[in-house]
Parts: structure tokens; C-alpha cells; sequence
């Protein structure tokens, strides 16, 4: 292989990964702002380390990235990371909790109010963000004998699907990716 064809390819490779990120806008379309249940907007929704939060938010908000405690107490004192430009990019960079707050007085509160707390998960391998398990088979089960009593078959519905995120497509990645591709062919040329 040629230099040029390795160095296309390393950097294929290197920025595949994040051709997959996802940019989740904090509260849709409402932003970052007072009167959104921000609970409600993280439910259904998988975030993973290479995403990215957007918070948009007025002049007279800011966000502030908290300790578990600041989260619930909405204290600010202890501020890890402070950001008050109006559209703030917050890369989720490791696994675990992390917590955001408006530090303007009265706007968290510590019952709801402007206060987010997001569970990062590692990034998955595939770019699917279905989150369907596979079937599995069933395995036997050892010989009982029967009870007299009857018993009830308590079967659940799978949950619905999740609402839709605000968050940028992957085909929009997909795109990106085999657009540089060629891109880069065209130049080996």
C-alpha cells in the first residue's frame, strides 16, 4: 500500500467514531429554559460516551455542571464546569452520572426545575440505537411435577418505542463517512 492510501485510511479510522456521536439538544425544542420537565425529556433516550449535549438557553440562564449533591440541593458552590455562551457543546466523555443546573436563583429548585441528570453508558460497537435484544432460546428447564393449583402466565408487552430526541441522525454520519471516503479516493486518483 501506498503512504497516501494508509494515511486515508488512519484517518478513516480515527474519525469513525465520532461520525456515530449523537447531539441530544437539551429540552427539544423548548432548550434550556424554565417549565420543562427535564426528567420527562431524558426518559427513553440512551446517551453514550461520544455524544454531546446542546443546551440552548437566554441570557438569563447559564449551566452549570454539579456533583450529585449540587443536583440535589441545587447548590452551585461547588461548580465542576461552568458554561454561560447560550449554546454550550457538552461532550460525555466517560461513563457513569453526570449533573447539570441553572445556577440563577430560583430557576432550579430542588424539586424540578432546571436541573438535568444524565447516565452515560459506554459506546456500543454497532451505530443501532434500537437497543432490541436478540432472541434468545430457551433453555430446558428441569422435570417438576405439577402443581394442583393453577397458575397464571403474567406475559408483558415490550415498551414502546422511544419518543423522538431532537438528536442528529446517524445516517446523516453514515452520509459524512462515505462522502470522505470517495473524497479521499478522488484525490489518490
Amino acid at each position: 500500500m501506498n503512504t497516501s492510501m494508509v494515511a486515508s485510511l488512519l484517518v478513516l479510522l480515527l474519525a469513525f467514531p465520532y461520525v456515530f456521536a449523537t447531539d441530544f439538544t437539551v429540552g427539544d425544542a423548548n432548550g434550556w429554559t424554565q417549565g420543562v420537565d427535564y426528567t420527562t425529556w431524558t426518559s427513553g433516550k440512551t446517551f453514550k460516551v461520544g455524544d454531546n449535549l446542546v443546551f440552548k438557553y437566554g441570557s438569563v440562564h447559564q449551566v452549570n455542571e454539579v456533583d450529585e449533591s449540587g443536583y440535589k440541593g441545587c447548590d452551585s458552590s461547588n461548580t465542576i464546569k461552568k458554561y454561560e455562551d447560550g449554546n454550550s457543546k457538552v461532550p460525555l466523555s466517560k461513563t457513569g452520572k453526570i449533573y447539570f443546573i441553572c445556577p440563577t436563583p430560583g430557576h432550579c429548585t430542588s424539586t424540578g426545575g432546571m436541573k438535568l441528570e444524565v447516565n452515560v453508558v459506554a459506546a456500543s460497537t454497532s451505530p443501532s440505537g434500537s437497543g432490541t435484544p436478540s432472541p434468545s432460546t430457551p433453555k430446558e428447564s428441569p422435570t417438576t411435577t405439577p402443581s394442583t393449583t393453577p397458575s397464571t402466565s403474567n406475559t408483558t408487552s415490550p415498551p414502546p418505542p422511544p419518543k423522538d430526541s431532537g438528536a442528529i441522525s446517524v445516517s446523516n454520519g453514515i452520509s459524512l463517512l462515505i462522502g470522505s471516503f470517495f473524497i479521499i479516493l478522488g484525490f489518490m486518483g
